[in-house]
């Protein structure tokens, strides 16, 4: 491995990091487009992360020193997915970016945050934990089983990096049913694991319907805004991971400066297209009850399930 390469996969983990708020940013105006109103500028989140980062953490007199780490813990684990998850180069920092060790990093995310919630010692961050978990279990095994269908699919094993250049350098021979399951599987599995519409709202805080949110209630200062930075680098995580595994092609897989640039641009309408089905699902979808949840959960297994049967049927 040469220096350029290691200089261009620092700057595709730090392109990663940096784009997150900007993606969060866009989905909200894109959102606010549709229903007609002006909506905050792209680079709001930037302000608010910064406004965030300046104010100081209070801290309820029943928290242990958990409450204060788990900040920290999952800015670590969404770190350590950017370093894993190839963006505009197949290539990626991490020497083991296994799609195993990813589901557990995801899992490890989750944890924290749930730990978080019961941290707090208020009923809301409870409630929201509950629910984070209830999810996670149908969660999980719908995200290890898509992607684990590309790993059988291309037969390179569980390196990401193999996965994407694999089915990339494969073209449209690559495109089959157990590609297209994997891919509407991964799709539901992205908007439950961030808890988007219909699985939650975002952009409300209402005690009764609140997941995500609910386990943000008592954190302030730093450690909100480490919180809030780790959830819009998930999500964005997940639109790369949509973008460059299940949909790679126009991914660089040479460091020419061709490539590199097409590659830019080709990522760049990727998330947009994503970012936009995001905002479209939301603004048209409502929010559906805690306990139909499951009912979408289960389906999403279904189809990962059928993706990784069909490889071995058709």
């Amino acid at each position: 491995m040469n220096h350029f390469e290691i200089m261009l996969m620092i700057v595709q983990f730090a392109a990663l990091i940096l784009v997150s708020p900007l993606i969060a940013g866009i989905i909200g105006k894109i959102k606010a487009l549709m229903q007609h109103k002006v909506g905050a500028s792209v680079l709001q989140p930037y302000r608010d992360l910064r406004k965030l980062m300046r104010k100081e953490s209070v801290v309820s007199e029943n928290a242990s020193f958990l409450f204060r780490l788990v900040p920290y813990i999952s800015m670590t684990a969404m770190l350590l997915l950017a370093a894993m998850t190839p963006f505009i180069y197949t290539g990626v920092i991490a020497p083991y970016a296994d799609v195993i060790a990813m589901v557990y990093i995801f899992t490890m995310f989750r944890f924290a945050m749930v730990l978080g919630g019961l941290e707090g010692g208020s009923a809301f961050g409870g409630m929201g934990s509950s629910r984070e978990v209830m999810m996670s279990v149908l969660i999980e095994p719908s995200l290890l089983i898509s992607i684990m269908t590309l790993s059988a699919m291309t037969g390179v094993g569980f390196d990401i990096t193999d996965i994407s250049h694999s089915i990339n350098s494969a073209g449209a021979t690559a495109i089959s049913p157990a590609l297209l399951l994997a891919g509407a599987a991964f799709v539901i599995t992205m908007v439950a694991e961030n808890t988007r519409v219909p699985f939650d709202n975002p952009d409300t805080h209402l005690e009764l319907t609140m997941v995500h949110e609910g386990m943000l209630l008592e954190y302030s200062g730093k450690g909100l805004a480490m919180m809030e930075m780790a959830s819009m680098l998930r999500l964005t995580i997940f639109m790369a991971l949509l973008g460059t595994m299940f949909f790679p092609w126009g991914t660089a897989m040479t460091m020419s400066f061709t490539d590199l640039a097409l590659s830019v641009f080709v990522m760049a309408v990727k998330l947009l297209v994503i970012a936009f089905g995001i905002a479209l699902l939301e603004s048209t979808v409502a929010k559906m009850r805690v306990f139909k949840m499951p009912n979408m959960l289960t389906a999403s297994f279904a189809l990962s399930l059928m993706a990784m049967i069909s490889l071995y049927v058709l």
